[in-house]
This record gives structure tokens, C-alpha cells and sequence, in this order.
């Protein structure tokens, strides 16, 4: 979060974060109101796509909720595997360490629901409040105080790196995608507007907390990642952080990144469950007895009380079906084999693209998680609720998924470019005043050495000028 300060400045950074929170958490309810006036038949995202759209919207939920599902995990695999390599330098490659972290994987992704693993999900969130205090307390501490007569630099800012902001910010706040999932295992569904509505603002405000405490010692020499700024004997800021806590943060933000990739990837598993294993679909016989076979029974006052019972009975145990899916004889050796298939598949791609954690990070987010999360949630409410929406809702509405797909649009193909097509790497050893701080003013002095070195920026010529 402070690199998008460190890149755009206070300004434009505090206004993108404060757009992001208010679209994210406006759409995140969307999805919950609709579930909340939808059939029981409505279990997953791509079922409320078609509820509210059609084939048209289940197609559209399905492909970019999945490619959503499956690409953040690998960006954690990724992001994991630096963290391993920060914590045991000089001992195993990135891509052993995404292998191990994959292996490590299994008993969180092999917990069947999301409702049993509650606990589990507390303590990641725990872990990442705990591991960015530690690394601000870390980064704050070694670079206080700020020489006299020396300030922080401040950013070049460009349309390209305002954009940039959204892809980023889309993939911090994206908990639409799990939202169904959450909704459906939840014993009292109608209070989920609130508790969305309170957690994502106090996430907000954690957000510019951290971000503008980083950014406040650094300006746009922090790393794209807080932990990255504290890596390192010495830093690339010219500290060594002491080493108990370098370990600490990064132990607290593993723990995060391996109970978040259970959770983000869960509903590709449900949905996988269902296509390939025939699983999760509870509602068949409920329908019946809803639909044609009460309907078409010339004396059903004979059996009121039983389907009366049978459906008070379904709707009471609704939040524990698919607790009991897995419980039923042969299911879940069925269930375990095909998760592991899928996170081998996605420690390979991990393997493939971990140079590449920014620019995965920023692609995902403006692309599946923009749609998943901000569009489709909003279009799903306009479409459903009509001329129950007020005006200026319908105003904002439009404003946001207007703003939400030209943004998404381009950030897309400004970071899929060097996604799929990466720039050849540099070879031979690194100069000791090689471009370290790519978020600073390209050419400067301060794109290469901490802004604490006074005579280095005051004798500094660019190479342009030679």
C-alpha cells in the first residue's frame, strides 16, 4: 500500500484510495443485497450471474471469478516464495521455496469449507496486521530522524502511474469474490451488509494508516511491498533492520499469505467440485417439492404438514449442506485429489511468472478482480432492483463502473505487456548505484541511492547528460 503513495504522492494516492474503498465496499454490498432477494437455488457467484443476466451473466461471473480465483493465489505463491528467500538467505532458489510453500499449502486448502476454517481465516488476518506493524515500526525506526535541511523526494507523476494505482488497490480490497461463498455458509445472511460494510472501512482506514506512515520516511523510494523495504543487510535505504524482526514480520505475513490463498481459491474448488464431480446440488429435490410436484397435486392439504416441515427443516440447516456434502461416504478423497491438482497447478505457473510479482499483482487486479468485484456486482443490483435504485444512486453506480472499465481496460494491457512478453534479463553483477527506486523521477539521482546521501544527489550527473 505505500508504494501507490510513493508513486503518485499524497494527493492522488489518498484520492484513488478513497474511490477504491467507496466503489469496493459500495459493490461488495451489491453482491450480498442481491443474494439476500434471491432463490435459494442462488448458491454460487456464477448461479447469481444468470439469476440476474442470464447465461450471458453466468458465463461472464464464471470466467473472470475463476481466472480471479486461480491467478491471486498465485500471486501469494509468488509473493511466499520472496518472503521464504528473505527469511533463509543464501539457502534454496525462489522457485524451491513457491514448490515447499505449495506443499505446506494442503492442509489449509484441504479444509472443506470456509466455515471451518473461521478460525484459521482470523488468524491470517492477525498475521498481516501484526507483520505490517512490525515492518513500519522497523522501516520508521532506522530512518528517523530525517536529516535537517533534507526531505523526502517526492514522485514523478504521470496518467500511466495514477492508473497503475487502480490495479493494486483493485487486488487489495477484492472480497467480493468470496462473498458468495461466505454468504451461503452464514447462519444469519441479512447481517452480512453490516459486517461488509464495517470490516472493508476499517480495512480502509488500516490502509492509509500504514500507507502514509511508510511513505512519510521514504517518499517514493519505498519498495512496492512494505516487508521488501526492511530485506537485506544492509537494505537498499542503507539500514540492517534488526534481524528478530525482519524474521518476525515475514513469519506473520507467511502465515497471512497461506490462510489467504485457502480462502481466495475456495470458490474455484467449489465450482470445480461441482462441474467435475457432479457435487453441490442440494437444491434439485427442494425445487420439486417447491415447484411442479406441489403445484400439480390436486389435494396437497393431506401433506401440507410434511412439506411444511421438510422445508422449515432445509431452510434451518441451509448454511450446513455442504458440510455435510463432504461428509457423505467416498466424497472427500474425490474432493482432496482434485485440489491438489489444482495448487500443483498453480505452484508451476508461480514458477514461471516470479519475476514478475508487481506487474502480476497490478494485471489481476484491473482485470478479473476489477470485473468480479466493482462491475458485475454493480450492474447485477442496477439490473435487478431497477426503479427501486435512486437517482443519484443510479449516478454513482454508472459514474463507478464507467471509471472501473476504462481504468481496468488499460491498466490490463499496460501490465499484461510485460507479463507475457518480459523484458530480457540484465546480466553480469549490478553497479552499487544501479536504479533502485523506480518509483522516483526517471534519471534522478533518487531513482538510485537513498536520499539520505547528500553528496552523492549534490555531485550526481545524470547519465543522459554525459
Amino acid at each position: 500500500m505505500p508504494g501507490n503513495y510513493a508513486k503518485v504522492g499524497y494527493g492522488w494516492a489518498t484520492a484513488a484510495l478513497v474511490f477504491m474503498a467507496a466503489v469496493n465496499i459500495y459493490g461488495t454490498l451489491c453482491i450480498s443485497k442481491v443474494l439476500l432477494v434471491a432463490p435459494k437455488s442462488v448458491r454460487t457467484y456464477s448461479d447469481l450471474g444468470e439469476f440476474c443476466l442470464g447465461p450471458v451473466g453466468r458465463w461472464l461471473v464464471l470466467i473472470t471469478h475463476m481466472l480471479t480465483c486461480i491467478l491471486v493465489p498465485i500471486a501469494f505463491l509468488v509473493l511466499g516464495g520472496i518472503i521464504c528467500t528473505i527469511m533463509f538467505p543464501n539457502s534454496y532458489e525462489g522457485e524451491t521455496w513457491i514448490i515447499l510453500m505449495g506443499l505446506s499449502l494442503l492442509p489449509v486448502c484441504l479444509i472443506p469449507t470456509l466455515k471451518e476454517g473461521a478460525f484459521a481465516a482470523a488468524a491470517g488476518a492477525i498475521g498481516t496486521i501484526i507483520a505490517d506493524f512490525v515492518a513500519l515500526y522497523l522501516l520508521v525506526d532506522n530512518m528517523s530522524p530525517i536529516p535537517a535541511g533534507v526531505s523526502t523526494p517526492s514522485p514523478d507523476v504521470n496518467f500511466d502511474r495514477i492508473a497503475s494505482v487502480f490495479g493494486s488497490l483493485a487486488l487489495a480490497y477484492g472480497a467480493g469474490i468470496v462473498i458468495p461463498s461466505l454468504q451461503r455458509e452464514h447462519s444469519q445472511p441479512e447481517r452480512m451488509p453490516r459486517v461488509i460494510f464495517f470490516t472493508l472501512g476499517m480495512i480502509s482506514v488500516l490502509f492509509m494508516a500504514v500507507a502514509i506512515s511508510g511513505v512519510s520516511v521514504v517518499g517514493c523510494q519505498i519498495p512496492g511491498n512494505l516487508l521488501f523495504s526492511i530485506a537485506g543487510t544492509p537494505t537498499k535505504l542503507g539500514f540492517t533492520a534488526n534481524r528478530g524482526g525482519v524474521i518476525l514480520a515475514n513469519l506473520f505475513m507467511q502465515l497471512h499469505v497461506t490462510i489467504a490463498f485457502g480462502i481466495i481459491i475456495n470458490p474455484a474448488f467449489y465450482i470445480l467440485e461441482r462441474l467435475l464431480l457432479g457435487l453441490h446440488r442440494h437444491l434439485d429435490a427442494i425445487q420439486e417439492i417447491e415447484g411442479g410436484d406441489f403445484q400439480a397435486n390436486d389435494t396437497p392439504n393431506a401433506e401440507d404438514k410434511t412439506i411444511e416441515t421438510s422445508l422449515n427443516k432445509h431452510d434451518s440447516d441451509e448454511h450446513d449442506l455442504d458440510s455435510k456434502t463432504y461428509r457423505q461416504p467416498g466424497v472427500y478423497p474425490k474432493v482432496a485429489a482434485l485440489r491438489t491438482v489444482v495448487i500443483s497447478g498453480t505452484v508451476a505457473v508461480a514458477c514461471l511468472w516470479k519475476d514478475r510479482l508487481l506487474d502480476l499483482v497490478d494485471f489481476t487486479g484491473a482485470s478479473c478482480i476489477a470485473m468480479c468485484c466493482m462491475v458485475l456486482p454493480m450492474v447485477f443490483y442496477l439490473k435487478h432492483f431497477g426503479n427501486k435504485v435512486g437517482k443519484l444512486e443510479k449516478v454513482w453506480a454508472v459514474f463507478a463502473i464507467s471509471m472501473s472499465l476504462f481504468l481496468g481496460g488499460y491498466e490490463t494491457y499496460q501490465k499484461g505487456k510485460p507479463l507475457f512478453n518480459p523484458p530480457a534479463k540484465a546480466e553480469g553483477p549490478e553497479a552499487w548505484d544501479a536504479v533502485k527506486f523506480n518509483f522516483c523521477p526517471p534519471g534522478s539521482s533518487y531513482t538510485r541511492i537513498v536520499y539520505t546521501n547528500v553528496s552523492y544527489h549534490a555531485n550526481f550527473n545524470s547519465p543522459s547528460s554525459l
